[in-house]
């Protein structure tokens, strides 16, 4: 891999930006050796290389800019010095009290820019069990929230 190392940073440079290009990068050669095991010979190594590292750096891509809107929004609701006092969001957090344990985590995981991949890992599930749960946690959430008298 080393002789195609530069094409790696290549692809890292178009796709990220400043840090991210080296946390890319490593992405990249992680995913280039997970798949070197299916690489049958029916092309050329450099072009399974680029296919595999290309299509890692846009999946890496697509997951990057939900992880940045899930932040902003986060970060629009983040607790401030002094925002304890917010009643819209202490009725949020009582929301957030109400759900089963398991799906109040999956939610916070999930405000958290965790992916679905990563939560289903921290919680031994599958990643469409968390998406599931997620949809289910989010519902129950808006009723919790629609539903409060003020809590």
């Amino acid at each position: 891999m080393g002789e195609h190392l530069g094409v790696l940073h290549r692809i890292a440079r178009a796709f990220a930006a400043g840090a991210d290009q080296h946390d890319l990068l490593q992405e990249l050669m992680l995913a280039v050796w997970r798949a070197a095991p299916s690489f049958r010979g029916d092309a050329a190594p450099s072009t399974f290389i680029f296919r595999v590292a290309h299509n890692r750096a846009m999946t890496w891509r697509r997951s990057e800019a939900r992880r940045r809107h899930r932040h902003t929004e986060y970060e629009r609701l983040r607790v401030e010095e002094g925002a304890e006092t917010d009643p819209l969001l202490a009725r949020l957090y009582a929301a957030i009290r109400k759900l089963e344990a398991l799906d109040r985590s999956l939610l916070i995981l999930s405000l958290e820019g965790q992916s679905y991949s990563e939560i289903a890992a921290i919680h031994g599930l599958s990643e469409t069990n968390v998406g599931a749960r997620l949809t289910r946690a989010r519902k129950k959430l808006t009723q919790l929230m629609e539903n409060d008298d003020g809590l």
